[in-house]
């Protein structure tokens, strides 16, 4: 695995062991990559601070092989419930189509963090504790970092590449010079992890603000429910006798930022009590209730920032040293999650001398538009409310899901087929799944995620239309096996009506029609999806020659050699 003249300890070096850190490891370990996980504290935190999991986040949790575990340990998000002054608004129903396979979830954030590292032990590999990334250089060839070891010692680290999930106040991030432009909130807010004995719905949120007589917000509670009777990850202002802005204030010292001027996250002080959460709770709870079983209380800051570019050279970043943002509608976690997936399948193919020049570079120009529409919604969604969106309820709860997330015009994504029925996805969209999929021996419908879970490419053919729907199809497999050997998966649906041929592999029937429903397809179609879930091409009709260019912006032949078109038969 190494370079000539350059001996690498590892193949990618993460640093930070959070949510995106470990997405980035897990993924590339369960890809058979080299690498090494540390982070700087001495054990996970237990605290209940990112705790929504998002529809897309299960998804990509199915494609990696844990998302089992994960519905085991979350409670459903079924909605929230609204008050103003007292006065109960519409509920907010939280409601997907129904091919979507995964609904919105709580989940506190040290369990998420529990089921990732667990994930990453299955491949023999474990977070490196009290261990420091101080310093990184990089060449042509690989990065050299220098760690700070737990016996206060120094370890200098050689790798192909690094990534920086080290958050908010992240080294990596500093060292590459990257510019993180924003600003802060003024207001200071505690989180709360407790539990009350009101009997409002299950599974609900809660919302309750106060507006002054200008009409502008002045008090407000929100609680997330939590897995346990009654328990909830509550914010709220923080009163008087605990904001650091006017102790540090008084003492004439710049308030809630850290030596980098980043004024985000959790604040060292006295924390909030049980006393205090019961003080809000007493102006602004929608039925009287007590608080008890306090877990963890914090005061903490708000900003907005992204960073001018999300790599440099061999080393990236991505997670909150990429991007912060208001926590309303629980984007930054799953955000940062979908960057590691992004950018871990990329890593994977450039460390196995797979990928073609431009895939690495395809990262920050998919992910960094992502970063800017979040970091702009969740400011506006802070503001004014989810319901101040000017679009419909449905496409809201599919944004709010991140199932909209999509990378048409990225640069290793097709343009899209003038034939193509608008009504399906187009190159770069979230491949949707659908179920009704029956095969030659399992005896039960599979859902199309079934079929897709823990491969990489695959190449999606469709054939219908008439006794030479699968025929066409044929030419389109043995260009898939010449230019990307084992790392394209074929997987083909066929209506129900159409003869199988014998060049192709176990084909599945559209039995129910959802497919092609979903799809938007009428005659042969092929479809590439990326290892993301997401669309790198469609071709209507089938044409090997298309598939051969498209695979040669993307990946080298198992020859190393980019992929040669196949003559059409």
């Amino acid at each position: 695995m190494a370079h000539a003249g350059h001996a690498h300890a590892t193949d990618v070096l993460v640093a930070g062991a959070g949510p995106v850190g470990l997405t980035a490891a897990g993924e590339l370990r369960r890809r058979g990559i080299g690498c090494r996980i540390v982070d700087r504290l001495p054990a996970r935190l237990p605290f209940a601070k990112a705790v929504g999991i998002q529809p897309r986040t299960f998804e990509i949790w199915d494609r990696m092989g844990l998302v089992r575990d994960a519905l085991a340990a979350a409670v459903p998000m079924l909605g929230q419930l609204a008050y103003v002054n007292g006065a109960e608004q519409p509920r907010i129903d939280l409601v997907l189509p129904p091919e979507v396979p995964y609904r919105f979830a709580a989940l506190p954030q040290y369990d998420t963090e529990r089921l990732l590292e667990e994930f990453l032990a299955r491949f023999g590999s474990r977070i490196e504790r009290s261990t420091e990334l101080v310093s990184f250089t990089q060449d042509a060839d690989g990065v050299t970092s220098l760690l700070r070891t737990p016996d206060g010692g120094e370890e200098e680290v050689r790798s192909r590449y690094l990534v920086g999930c080290d958050g908010a106040h992240s080294i990596v991030r500093k060292a590459l010079g990257l510019t993180f432009e924003g600003g802060a909130f003024p207001e200071e807010y505690m989180l709360a992890d407790v539990e009350v004995d009101w009997d409002l719905p299950h599974g609900y949120g809660v919302r309750s603000t106060h507006r002054g007589a200008d009409g502008a917000v002045d008090d407000v509670l929100v609680c997330i429910p939590l897995p346990g009777p009654g328990r909830y990850r509550m914010s709220m202002l923080v009163p008087p006798a605990l904001s650091r802005a006017r102790q540090t204030a008084a003492a004439g010292r710049t308030s809630g930022a850290a030596g980098d001027g980043v004024a985000h996250g959790l604040e060292s002080g006295r924390a909030p009590a049980l006393p205090d959460v019961q003080a809000v709770l007493d102006r602004l709870s929608p039925q009287p209730t007590t608080a008890s079983g306090i877990r963890w209380a914090s005061v903490f800051r708000i900003s907005h920032r992204i960073v001018d570019r999300y790599g440099d050279g061999r080393v990236f970043v991505a997670g909150d040293a990429a991007h912060i943002h208001p926590p309303t509608g629980a984007q930054g976690m799953n955000t940062g999650i979908q960057d590691a997936w992004n950018l871990a399948w990329k890593l994977a193919l450039a460390v196995e001398g797979a990928a073609r020049p431009g895939l690495l570079a395809s990262y920050d120009a998919e992910r960094r538009p992502v970063g800017e529409e979040v970091v702009g919604r969740t400011v506006r969604h802070a503001a004014h409310g989810v319901q101040a969106d000017p679009d419909d309820l449905a496409t809201v709860m599919m944004r709010e899901a991140q199932l909209l997330v999509g990378y048409r015009g990225s640069p290793i994504v097709d343009p899209p087929d003038g034939a193509t029925n608008a009504a399906g996805p187009l190159p770069g969209d979230r491949a949707p799944d659908c179920g009704g999929l029956t095969g030659p021996i399992c005896a039960y419908p599979l859902r199309l995620y079934d079929l897709l879970r823990e491969r990489d490419h695959v190449l999606l053919l469709y054939g219908g239309g008439g006794p030479d729907g699968a025929a066409a199809l044929g030419a389109l497999v043995r260009t898939a096996r010449a230019c990307a050997g084992d790392r394209i998966a074929v997987c083909v649906v066929l209506a129900p009506d159409t003869p199988a041929g014998e060049a192709l592999p176990p084909v599945h029937r559209d039995t129910r029609g959802e497919f092609a429903a979903l799809y938007g397809v009428e005659g042969p179609t092929a479809f590439l999806v990326r290892p993301d879930g997401h669309l790198a091409a469609r071709h209507c009709p089938p044409d090997p020659r298309r598939l051969a260019d498209h695979l040669a912006h993307t990946l080298m032949t198992p020859a190393g050699e980019p992929p040669t078109p196949s003559a059409p038969t």
